[in-house]
């Protein structure tokens, strides 16, 4: 079985390998279904949504009403306003089939003039706040992507203290040293506060080149083969206290279950300046998803 850790300061022991629920976004009921099953069997109980990731809350919700207990239950809210944001906290609810949320994040506030909007009198975290008043929800985090979100999501804990964040992680966007130095300050800042963190990106590969057919519902390009996922999410869940959430991509899904347990029984995962770590990389071709300067419009 997949280690747990406790998730921040809310309670719940997370497995640290969480379900990314963006792998369920063009899903049928049947494949739901069968993600349930395999979630249960490996001891995963932290599902990850979000309101912009297609009919995924909708499936999550099928599963609700019979497996509430069994899961610590995450979604998002992209709206900047508070109006906008109030709305789609609750149709979020309805669309998950639940009363309440464990987990209400800020979707992907990097950009400055969103940031200020969001934290304004009449921005979504007021409308964040008021939901975990009146009990809708319990806890809020924040999430991004970007070379510059580590040094945001520092600013946004110093504006509200948010209980979760949310960034990329993975050795190729580490070999940005400005990148590398912001993760580790705010990792440094989350463990002082109790603050979870949670990685995406873990197994990326590289971004699709322009010729390229995708051939999985990841928007960059994945590694597939199993001794390099293993690779790759060895070297994630090497670092102490943090979650790695999984790819976006339902097909990816078991090997990287397969490569969590394996790591889990004692297998040794690279270190960052590894030899071995480096060679793979290069043989792989892996390049950082995001680069100082040109922006990125996906949010998954």
């Amino acid at each position: 079985m997949i280690p747990t850790l406790p998730f921040g300061r809310s309670g719940h022991a997370s497995a640290r390998l969480l379900f990314g629920a963006a792998a369920l976004m063009k899903s049928n009921e049947a494949e739901a279904q069968r993600v349930l099953a395999l979630l249960l069997e490996h001891g995963i109980n932290h599902i990850d949504c979000a309101a912009a990731y297609g009919d995924a809350e909708l499936w999550v919700g099928r599963w609700m009403r019979e497996h509430r207990g069994d899961f610590f239950l995450a979604t998002k809210t992209g709206e900047r306003g508070y109006s906008e944001a109030r709305d789609q906290i609750r149709r979020s609810l309805e669309r998950l089939q639940v009363d309440q949320l464990d987990l209400l994040q800020l979707h992907n506030l990097v950009k400055e003039d969103e940031w200020e909007r969001a934290f304004s009198e009449d921005g979504a975290l007021r409308a964040a706040v008021e939901a975990r008043d009146e009990g809708l929800l319990r806890f809020i985090g924040v999430t991004g992507h970007g070379t510059r979100v580590a040094r945001m999501h520092r600013r946004s804990l110093e504006r509200f203290p948010f209980d979760s964040v949310l960034l990329p992680y993975n050795f190729p966007q580490l070999q940005d040293p400005d990148y590398a130095r912001d993760f580790d300050a705010l990792l440094a800042l989350c463990r002082e506060r109790g603050v979870a963190v949670q990685t995406i990106k873990a197994i990326a590969r590289r971004r699709w080149s322009e010729a390229a057919t995708p051939t999985h519902t990841t928007w960059y390009e994945p590694l597939v083969d199993p001794d390099d996922i293993e690779r790759a999410l060895g070297f994630a869940l090497a670092r102490p206290g943090i979650f790695v959430n999984t790819a976006s991509d339902v097909g990816l899904l078991e090997r990287s279950i397969t490569a969590a347990e394996r790591w889990a029984r004692g297998a040794a995962p690279a270190a960052p300046d590894d030899a071995s770590m480096r060679k793979a990389a290069t043989a792989l071709d892996m390049t950082p998803l995001f680069v100082h300067g040109v922006q990125s419009a996906r949010t998954l």
